[in-house]
């Protein structure tokens, strides 16, 4: 059947029977629940003001140096703008610069951290001047190393650090030999970098620091490393050691600092355009053991270890978990539903109503079994119109306690304060996931919403950006 645009689902029926048809369970509130999606949440002994959460993205504009920017700077006072409580992250911020994803990624180091500290405080003064008040506000710090994905000094240059050979990912980023291969004892000075960079965030004022484990990155890449030799693979001790001893140093060297993780909570196979530049799986011999949360073929779910990896989470005391699945660089339509793909990507090779559905039952199920952990819900920008609607039934029924927001805060960032306000929502405005904020920087420009954000629309990639498409 050919994929209908959400923006078409005009009424209640409308949605209702396009997801019988999908065959997807993706309940919603006819009328939003606005007092549901304006309860607090407590965590340690914090109480967050409301159940939105924004996400953590990758940013593409700061300074070569790591230093920030005036673009960063505005993407970060619309965060405060946004209404939204708990803040994950602001954005993914690397620990050195060999784990940049791009030569324009924020770095946590001593000559950043008036930067960093600026950055909230921004954040926190648009939000004061808007909602009154701030000490409901959670503001956390993501901390990630790229690892395989890793293109600290070229845009266009992958300087891949690795944690095992995989044998699709590998052929892809051309690796062959030891060279990019972590060894131990660079995994353990890394973790010291790790536990160096929370101290920092500390003293900015973040509440929290996020240890990334998503998308294919360090991080997450260490939870599959089942055929790795040494102290951090093959046991599922040893592939979680990385995050045992940075939450032991955080513990010891940052005392009071809180600690987040956002998770893949599954993964498949890697994806390739197929005919038509339909996504196709790539074609593996035998089982797949590389997929987090997978059951061993590549093709299905199995969240066994995930609820392991939240066991361990609540042994720790991290009771902060953003859910996430897959990864935005081998199966973007798993990890971020867009009926429109960036412009090295593939056709979805399903409905993204049904990649949306997957991530949020998928949340649901570890709700159910991790009922005092605060899990922050994630695929939600795909549902556009219905997004309110979607959110205020998951929260009121406690499929999840947070609705996570990432691309559309480009496009629309006052969404959550309408929804709370009861008041409809801008539709010129919504994000209709054409993908030109990962098209754009994927070619050398900056990021941000090019056909909806005024801004962006007057600056000159977005001509460049038409031409690039146009001649795709």
């Amino acid at each position: 059947m050919a994929y209908k645009r959400v923006a078409q689902l005009r009424t209640a029926d409308d949605f209702r029977e396009y997801n019988a048809a999908l065959g997807i369970d993706l309940p919603f509130d006819e009328a939003v629940d606005v007092s549901a999606l304006a309860q607090p949440i407590s965590v340690y002994g914090w109480e967050i003001g409301n159940r939105f959460c924004i996400l953590p993205m990758e940013g593409w504009d700061a300074a070569p140096d790591g230093h920030v920017t005036d673009l960063v700077k505005r993407r970060w006072q619309h965060f405060g703008q946004s209404g939204a409580k708990l803040i994950w992250g602001g954005e993914a911020v690397a620990v050195r610069h060999d784990g940049r994803a791009n030569p324009n990624q924020l770095v946590i180091r001593e000559e950043t951290l008036d930067d960093l500290r600026e950055l909230r405080a921004l954040l926190v003064s648009e939000h004061a001047a808007r909602y009154t008040r701030t000490d409901d506000l959670l503001i956390g710090l993501q901390l990630t190393h790229s690892g395989r994905f890793s293109r600290p000094n070229e845009k266009k240059k992958p300087e891949p650090r690795i944690a095992y050979h995989h044998p699709i990912l590998d052929r892809r980023l051309g690796i062959q030999g030891d060279d990019n291969l972590f060894t131990d004892e660079a995994l353990y000075e890394l973790i010291q970098d790790f536990i160096k960079a929370a101290v920092l965030a500390q003293a900015a004022g973040f509440d929290f620091v996020d240890v990334k484990h998503c998308h294919g990155y360090l991080g997450h890449e260490l939870l599959t490393a089942v055929d790795r030799p040494g102290d951090f693979g093959g046991s599922f001790e040893n592939r979680t050691r990385f995050l045992r001893l940075i939450t032991a140093g955080i513990r010891q060297h940052a005392p009071g600092l809180h600690i987040g993780v956002r998770l893949s909570a599954f993964d498949l196979l890697p994806y390739k355009p197929g005919e038509d530049r339909i996504g196709v799986p790539e074609a593996v011999n035998g089982g797949y053991p590389y997929a987090f949360g997978g059951d061993g073929s590549g093709a299905g779910i199995d969240l066994t270890e995930t609820k392991a990896f939240l066991r361990l989470l609540e042994a720790l005391d991290i009771r902060l978990v953003c859910l996430t699945a897959g990864s935005p660089y081998y199966n973007p339509h798993i990890q971020r539903p867009a009926l429109f793909p960036p412009s090295d990507g593939y056709q979805p090779p399903e409905d993204p109503l049904v990649g949306v559905a997957r991530q949020i039952n998928a949340a649901a199920q570890l709700k159910r079994d991790f009922p005092h952990l605060v899990l922050v819900g994630t695929g939600y920008s795909y549902l556009q119109d219905w997004l309110p609607n979607v959110a205020s039934y998951a929260v009121r029924t406690g499929m999840v306690d947070s609705v996570g927001l990432g691309r559309m805060v480009l496009s629309y960032p006052e969404l959550p304060a309408d929804v709370l306000a009861g008041v409809p929502l801008q539709r010129k405005r919504i994000c209709r996931t054409f993908s030109d904020c990962t098209t754009a920087p994927r070619n050398g420009m900056v990021s941000g919403c090019y056909p909806l954000d005024p801004f962006y629309k007057a600056r000159d990639e977005y001509h460049q950006l038409s031409e690039l498409k146009h001649d795709a």
